[in-house]
């Protein structure tokens, strides 16, 4: 009698890998790192995750001077609080122990849709892009209020996001509907599989965010035991992506989210097939963030099963620090941008498509080989 035993396959994540440099060197000055989103174009692929602790009205104008994109998420604070800052104080001080009960107790509070509008005029206001978020199930009611007032992309996240979702609701979210009705690009996540990705795009979506508790908040992998790491889920989701291209001709970006710590685990996502970055604990660390230092994951205040926690980051840097230098740091966690046009020019990659040809190699040894005395402490 022949046995069948469960098959587990090696994923990777960015401490697994090394980029082969390319056969052909450019400047870094002759990269192209724009992106767009049917139309929506960053001029760096950059994207600041749906986060309260990173995304206010303030840090969304800055995101978008900058030549990215900010998403606030409108089921978080500033979706419920007139005024956000004592709330944010409040879950600064509170002592570790108490913060997830305090954080289930104001999220508790219901979302106010005039806030929403609200949000989104001012960030247009300012002089940025607005990006906004929503949970599935919010975002047929409050989705049309953020465009109506002006927003310029839609995105529908959780921790998983399927298309097949059972409910027993009349109808769920259908997200072809969503589309036709709302006209400005919507973006849907977060999934790490590729039949996932092919059925998202087949809805006519216009970006798939790719990863599932990867984030330094975040403890989904923890408490449900669910995920893959994020160079092994972009590589399956860009297939997904290279495959819908080729049969319809339509192109469908994709984003790595979550996970990404230095220019290194930048520039790792776009060499697996990512066409933008999402990230959050490192904008966390910025002097425009709102949390001033502190950083929770949006499961965090789960009415019944939390995924995250609250962490002191601490301040750091500007934001113009982090992405465009000028580094202080050896570690990689500054100029996140000039570190993707240097690795681009060592690959011989002119634009982020490009980017998606270099090899890579299994090389669990590229952070420790001949670094004994940095590991020590005692490099220079």
């Amino acid at each position: 009698m022949t046995r069948e035993f469960k098959e587990l396959r090696p994923a990777y994540g960015f401490d697994d890998v090394a980029i082969v440099p390319g056969n052909i060197t450019l400047n870094p000055e002759m990269v192209d790192i724009s992106t767009s989103f049917d139309g929506v174009k960053l001029e760096i692929p950059f994207m600041a995750s749906a986060m309260d602790s990173v995304v206010d009205t303030n840090f969304a104008i800055a995101m978008s001077k900058a030549g990215g994109l900010a998403v606030m998420n409108m089921d978080g604070i500033h979706g419920r609080y007139e005024d956000p800052e004592p709330i944010y104080q409040e879950i600064a001080e509170t002592p570790r122990e108490a913060v997830t009960a305090l954080m289930q107790k104001i999220y508790s509070q219901p979302t106010r849709p005039e806030l929403v509008g609200k949000r989104v005029e001012d960030i247009k206001r300012g002089g940025g892009r607005a990006a906004v978020s929503f949970v599935p199930a919010s975002t047929k009611t409050l989705a049309p209020i953020a465009v109506e007032a002006g927003a310029d992309v839609v995105v529908v996240q959780g921790t998983v996001v399927t298309v097949r979702h059972n409910s027993r609701s009349l109808e769920g979210l259908v997200l072809s509907k969503l589309v036709e009705q709302l006209k400005v690009p919507i973006l849907v996540g977060n999934t790490v599989s590729y039949d996932v990705v092919k059925e998202m795009m087949a809805q006519g979506i216009h970006g798939v965010l790719v990863g599932v508790g990867p984030g330094a908040a975040c403890t989904s992998r923890e408490v449900l035991g669910i995920g893959v790491p994020q160079v092994s889920a972009t590589i399956e989701c860009a297939a997904a992506r290279d495959d819908y291209f080729k049969e319809t001709g339509r192109y469908v970006p994709i984003i790595t989210d979550g996970g990404i710590r230095t220019g290194g685990d930048v520039c790792k996502s776009f060499a697996s097939g990512a066409d933008s970055v999402m990230i959050g604990s490192p904008l966390a660390k910025t002097r425009e963030a709102p949390a001033h230092g502190t950083h929770w994951g949006m499961a965090t205040p789960h009415a019944s099963l939390p995924r995250g926690t609250r962490l002191s980051v601490g301040t750091h840097y500007s934001l113009h620090q982090l992405l465009f230098g000028p580094s202080s740091k050896t570690d990689g966690t500054e100029n996140l941008v000039g570190a993707l046009r240097v690795c681009m020019g060592y690959v011989g990659a002119e634009t982020v498509r490009e980017m998606h040809n270099a090899r890579m190699v299994y090389a669990p040894a590229i952070k420790t080989e001949g670094k004994i005395y940095q590991m020590a402490g005692l490099g220079s």
